[in-house]
């Protein structure tokens, strides 16, 4: 008779080989990727294997650059289409949920997050704007790359910060995978004072949310209230699972290594997962993971999260940098990522 502890054991081998199969195919199936300046226009275009996976965005019409839309390795469209397009029946609340992001609520006491084209003129002042100025590197293979600088400034367009972001694309047959590496240098004392509305995020589509009948409210931080209306629709079909095992709206304000938000899209089973990187500031992040599709990985919220428990701020003295990598993960198929393979993957981002 076999024991507990011999089954234990091979039960752990078994999944171990498992991951390092799931690694070895991953590494072995990288598809190529072109990264390509648009002829016209501040965009630049990323296709996997000659199919369209996303483009980066940074017009002077949008507060931030954004990547928009992001497609599955089947084509299906994972982000919601408002506000740069229109798609019968999708939510139009938060004009500043765009596509992929990453900002935050409040630098020297601006606002980077909730500005939008909503914004009226005589508040404009109390925003921020990510304004890029420079696409330094695109580079097509097996990992597509795409590297920019930005700078983080006021209305009057006096800078705060520089950024500098970047991107790593790959995909295989049923996976798009985005490493994003962003560094911050302070080119005056900059404060990152703890919000709740930060940092890499984006908006699912309407088939990820987390279905709902109940309008919801949520005010931000200059007492702007902002109504999400509860479907009657059968279309969201969304759930999120983190690595600590929290589900649904329970994962909100939780800390975990990953997130993943997943559902159907026709019938295909499809998950966006984001994943943390142990070197980031206060790893593992907080999850700030909003049932209507708002999804974003906030390490600097934590006086939210914890109910005033505790507080994170951070101050870069002027030349100090600070640097953040995420990875996020896209999958289509039978069956979405498992917890196994999402533990791979955030191992192998890990070592980064």
């Amino acid at each position: 008779m076999t024991s507990r502890k011999t089954m234990g054991a091979i039960k752990t081998a078994a999944l171990s080989i498992g991951a390092v199969l799931f690694s070895v195919t991953v590494m072995a199936q990288n598809q190529q990727v072109s990264v390509v300046k648009a002829a016209t226009g501040n965009k630049v275009d990323i296709k996997i294997n000659g199919k369209p996976f996303t483009s980066f965005l940074y017009p002077d019409t949008l507060e931030k650059p954004v990547l928009y839309p992001l497609h599955t390795a089947d084509g299906l469209v994972v982000t919601r289409s408002f506000p740069l397009s229109k798609r019968e029946g999708d939510p139009n609340d938060h004009p500043h949920h765009v596509g992929l992001w990453f900002n935050f609520e409040n630098l020297n006491g601006l606002d980077f997050w909730n500005n939008s084209y909503a914004i009226p003129a005589s508040r404009k002042n109390q925003y921020g704007w990510i304004r890029t100025d420079k696409i330094i590197k695109t580079q097509s293979g097996k990992t597509g790359v795409l590297v920019y600088h930005a700078n983080w400034t006021n209305q009057a367009k006096e800078v705060i910060a520089e950024e500098t972001t970047t991107f790593e694309f790959s995909g295989m047959a049923d996976q798009r995978v985005i490493d994003r590496i962003t560094t911050l240098t302070a080119v005056q004392d900059a404060r990152f004072k703890d919000a709740k509305d930060g940092l890499l995020a984006l908006r699912v589509t309407h088939e990820l949310q987390i279905p709902t009948t109940e309008d919801q409210k949520f005010t931000d931080d200059k007492g702007i209230e902002t109504v999400v209306k509860g479907g009657t629709d059968k279309l969201p079909t969304g759930n999120y699972l983190t690595s600590e095992g929290k589900t649904g709206d329970a994962a909100w304000s939780t800390r975990a290594v990953w997130c993943k938000m997943f559902g159907k899209i026709g019938a295909d089973s499809v998950s966006v997962s984001i994943i943390d990187h142990p070197k980031n500031i206060n790893y593992p992040t907080f999850w700030h993971a909003r049932g209507y599709g708002l999804f974003s990985a906030n390490p600097l919220g934590e006086k939210v999260f914890t109910n005033g428990k505790s507080e994170k701020n951070l101050t870069l003295k002027k030349g100090e940098s600070v640097t953040f990598k995420y990875r996020v993960v896209i999958s289509n198929g039978n069956k979405t990522l498992s917890p196994a393979q999402l533990n791979t993957l955030a191992a192998g981002f890990a070592k980064k």
